[in-house]
């Protein structure tokens, strides 16, 4: 097994269990059974790290391959959660929650697209 294979492997069981520590705080804050805040919090703040990491990876050289496979691929990867997403957006439509759903999928494509190009921007303006 390849060097970098293990590093997205321990790169990947980090970001899991960070994601299931920070999303189930997220929904315990917000006391929501019908809105997954947690998912959708860690889904941007990961596309916020993405983008402030590859545009750091590609303007100034900062990552290393081995540090691109264990941070982004392997951490962020196992951090944002897009199946869970889609499973619960699923589960949603199937309960007849509609208009929820809808929301839910418009807030993480906004937020998580919006996030990244703020992650870049950030750090662009930061390491100009």
């Amino acid at each position: 097994m390849s060097r970098l294979v293990v590093l997205v492997g321990i790169g990947g069981f980090l970001g899991s269990a960070s994601r299931y520590a920070l999303s189930g705080y997220v929904q315990r804050l917000t006391q929501s059974t019908s809105f997954s805040y947690g998912t959708i919090a860690v889904n941007v703040l990961g596309c916020l790290l993405v983008g402030f990491l590859s545009q750091l990876a590609e303007s100034r050289g900062f990552l290393g391959p081995q540090a691109r496979a264990i941070l982004i691929v392997g951490f962020l990867g196992g951090f944002t959660t897009f199946s869970t997403f889609s499973n619960e957006t699923v589960n949603l439509v199937r309960d007849s929650q509609n208009g929820i759903a809808l929301l839910n999928v418009a807030a993480h494509l906004a937020l998580g697209l919006g996030a990244v190009w703020a992650g870049r921007a950030l750090a662009f303006s930061l390491w100009r």
